[in-house]
């Protein structure tokens, strides 16, 4: 029986990592933060995405510099019941990045589309990457929410080539993060 749910689980979590029905890119998606974060970053971690922190000891490295291609945990708050977890597409300087992840802003009336290249600023007081504050595309800015990270997992491969664009805009992510506070 263990062998049978063991094998359930593997094929559950292969079918949430393929992309939405006519997704021809990564972009393209439509879903949850988990299975777009395992897809784009070549992690393979399930679960809610606040484990994603404990259930990568021992299998992938762990800290807290962002690397491109790493994923960023958040931690379970009120405003984030199940965690969040993005991918690092650019790192711009030492307290800005940008993520590309899924199911954050509203877009064409629903959450769950993918998002490229958005800010994610570090508004820790020790500049160690456990608070940030994420681009919100309602508020077209950044959000005025801080939220707690557990850190970065790093990932053992390549990351989706869609992560990044071919012209990101580090000019606006940083003003995002030191001008339009």
């Amino acid at each position: 029986m263990k062998a049978m749910v063991s094998k359930a689980a593997v094929l559950l979590g292969a079918l949430t990592a393929i992309p939405a029905a006519g997704a021809h890119s990564l972009l393209d998606y439509v879903g949850q933060c988990v299975p777009f974060a395992r897809q784009a970053s070549g992690i393979a971690i399930y679960g809610d995405a606040w484990t994603w922190w404990s259930k990568a000891e021992g299998k992938y490295p762990r800290g807290r510099t962002p690397r491109v291609g790493a994923v960023v945990v958040f931690e379970k708050t009120s405003r984030l019941p199940l965690g969040h977890v993005a991918v690092v597409s650019r790192v711009v300087e030492d307290r800005v990045l940008m993520l590309t992840h899924a199911n954050w802003s509203i877009q064409n009336g629903q959450r769950g589309h993918a998002e490229q290249d958005v800010t994610l600023f570090d508004v820790s007081p020790g500049n160690d990457w456990s608070q940030v504050k994420v681009w919100f595309r309602d508020s077209d800015g950044l959000g005025s929410s801080v939220y707690p990270i557990y850190g970065f997992i790093y990932g053992k491969g390549r990351a989706a080539p869609e992560l990044t664009s071919d012209k990101p805009d580090y000019v606006a992510a940083l003003i995002d993060a030191y001008v339009a506070r």
